[in-house]
C-alpha cells in the first residue's frame, strides 16, 4: 500500500490558508476520510503524486482529458501561444476559429458565447432563456449539478450530494422560489410544475446524461418527453454538457440521443482542461446576448488565447479522427465487464451503470435511474472500495457520487491491472 507523507504535510500546510485545504470541496476527501492526494504531476493515463506515487487516472480531471494528460499536440500549441501574452483582453481570430470549429460539430448551435467556466456558462444560458421568454421559473433535476450559481444548489447532485447538503445557506428565497426540481427520468412531475405553473416556465435544463450523482442514464423517452414539453409550452430545453460534450460523440449527447436542445452548455474540455466554458444554440435566441441584444452577460478572460489553443487543438483532433469515441466506448465497456465479473463473485450488492465513456458502480442492488436511487448505494463500503484501490495504484473519484471519466491513452493492460485491483481490493475489504 501507497505512502502519502508529503500529501499529509502539504494538507496539513494548506488548512491553514485555503478553506479546508482544498479549492474545490470534493478534493478534500471528507466523504471518504483520509487525507488527499497531492498530485505532482501527469502524463497520458497516468497520476503522479508529491510522494512519488503512480495512479492509473479515471477522473482525467472531471472530464476534459479526454485524450489522456499532457497530450503533446495541446502542450506544445499552448507554449507557442504563451510567447504573444497570456491574454489580451480584446478579440483574437482565433476565437473565431474555435467557435467555427464547435459549429461544425454541433449542427444545432449557430452562435456561440465563450465564458469561463460549466458554471458561468450555465448560469447564463438561465439569464438568457428568462430574457427570450420573459418567464423567470425554471425547471431543473434532483442530483443534476450546473454550478455551484445560487439558483443551482436547490437540490443539486455531486458535492452537495457527497457532503450531505440540501439546503445551501446563503441562498436567498426569491432564488428557491424560482427554482422549480422534478425527479431525474420522471416526465409527470414536469407535466404537474409545467401545469402549476402555467406560463411561468423559461427554461428546463438537464444533464442529458447524468454525472453528478454517479453516471445515471436517461430513461427511454425522457428526454424525447421533455422535448415535446418545451415545444408545447414554449419553454427552451438546455442540455448541460459541461461532461458530456465532445466526449460522448463530436456534437456529445446531442448527437448520441438523438435530441436537440435550443442551448447547449460547454465546460472544461473544450479547453483541453483549461478554465473555459461557452454556451450556445439557434441564432433567435443567441442574438439577445448583448451587444446584439440586451441580456447582458460579459467576462474579461472570455476567450482567452491559452484557453482557447488548447482548446482547437484538442477539438480539431477529436473532428479528424472519430475513432477516439469509438475506442474509448470499447474500453469502457471492457472495463465494465471485467468488473461485474469480479464483484459477482462476492457476496456484494452492485449496479454498473455506463454509457460511452462514463461509469459509475453503485454498491445498491436496484437499478439506479435517479437521486433518490443512487442514494441507496452503501457509501461505507465505497469508502472502503476507493481506498483499497487507491493503495493499489488506480484513482477513482473521491465521492461515491461522480462518474468516472475514461481517456484513450488507458491501454488493455491498465484496464485489466485495474480489474486485478478491484479483485484484490475486494478481497481485503471482505
Amino acid at each position: 500500500m501507497y505512502e502519502y507523507i508529503s500529501s499529509k504535510a502539504l494538507f496539513e500546510r494548506a488548512q491553514q490558508s485555503i478553506p479546508g485545504g482544498v479549492n474545490s470541496p470534493v478534493r478534500a476527501f471528507k466523504s471518504v476520510g483520509g487525507t488527499p492526494v497531492f498530485i505532482e504531476k501527469a502524463k497520458g493515463a497516468y497520476l503522479y503524486d508529491v510522494d512519488g506515487n503512480k495512479y492509473i487516472d479515471y477522473i482525467a480531471s472531471w472530464g476534459p482529458m479526454i485524450l489522456g494528460h499532457a497530450y503533446e499536440p495541446v502542450i506544445k500549441a499552448i507554449q507557442q501561444k504563451a510567447e504573444n501574452s497570456t491574454s489580451f483582453g480584446a478579440p483574437t481570430e482565433l476565437e473565431i476559429e474555435i467557435a467555427e470549429l464547435i459549429k461544425s460539430m454541433t449542427k444545432n448551435v449557430d452562435l456561440i458565447r465563450m465564458v469561463n467556466s460549466g458554471t458561468e456558462a450555465c448560469m447564463s444560458a438561465i439569464r438568457l432563456a428568462r430574457g427570450f421568454t420573459g418567464k423567470n421559473k425554471f425547471i431543473k433535476f434532483e442530483g443534476c449539478y450546473h454550478g455551484h450559481a445560487d439558483m443551482f444548489l436547490v437540490k443539486a447532485g455531486s458535492g452537495v450530494a457527497t457532503f450531505g447538503i440540501q439546503n445551501v445557506p446563503g441562498i436567498t428565497r426569491g432564488v428557491a422560489d424560482d427554482t422549480l426540481t422534478a425527479p431525474y427520468n420522471d416526465l409527470e412531475t414536469v407535466t404537474k410544475l409545467v401545469t402549476e405553473y402555467k406560463n411561468q416556465v423559461a427554461a428546463i435544463i438537464v444533464e442529458p446524461v447524468a454525472g453528478n450523482m454517479g453516471c445515471v442514464l436517461p430513461k427511454e423517452g425522457f428526454l424525447e418527453g421533455l422535448r415535446k414539453i418545451c415545444d408545447e409550452e414554449n419553454i427552451l430545453l438546455i442540455f448541460d454538457e459541461v461532461m458530456t460534450g465532445f466526449r460522448l460523440a463530436k456534437g456529445g449527447a446531442q448527437e448520441k440521443l438523438n435530441i436537440d436542445a435550443d442551448l447547449v452548455t460547454y465546460g472544461k474540455v473544450i479547453g483541453a482542461g483549461m478554465p473555459v466554458g461557452a454556451f450556445g444554440g439557434r441564432k433567435e435566441i443567441m442574438q439577445h446576448i448583448a451587444p446584439l441584444g440586451n441580456v447582458y452577460q460579459a467576462g474579461t478572460l472570455s476567450g482567452n488565447p491559452l484557453a482557447m489553443i488548447a482548446g482547437y487543438t484538442l477539438l480539431k483532433e477529436l473532428n479528424e479522427n472519430s475513432n477516439h469515441f469509438s475506442e474509448l466506448e470499447a474500453k469502457t465497456i471492457y472495463l465494465k465487464n471485467g468488473l461485474e465479473k469480479v464483484l459477482s463473485d462476492y457476496e456484494i450488492d452492485f449496479m454498473i451503470n455506463q454509457f460511452g465513456s462514463m461509469l459509475s458502480i453503485f454498491f445498491t442492488k436496484i437499478s439506479v435511474t435517479d437521486f433518490a436511487t443512487a442514494s441507496t448505494t452503501n457509501t461505507e463500503f465505497f469508502k472502503q472500495f476507493f481506498h483499497a484501490m487507491l493503495g493499489r495504484g488506480v484513482y477513482l473519484p473521491p465521492s461515491a457520487f461522480e462518474s468516472w471519466f475514461l481517456n484513450n491513452a488507458l491501454s488493455y493492460e491498465d484496464l485489466d491491472a485495474t480489474i486485478i485491483a478491484a479483485k484484490e481490493s475486494l478481497e481485503t475489504i471482505l
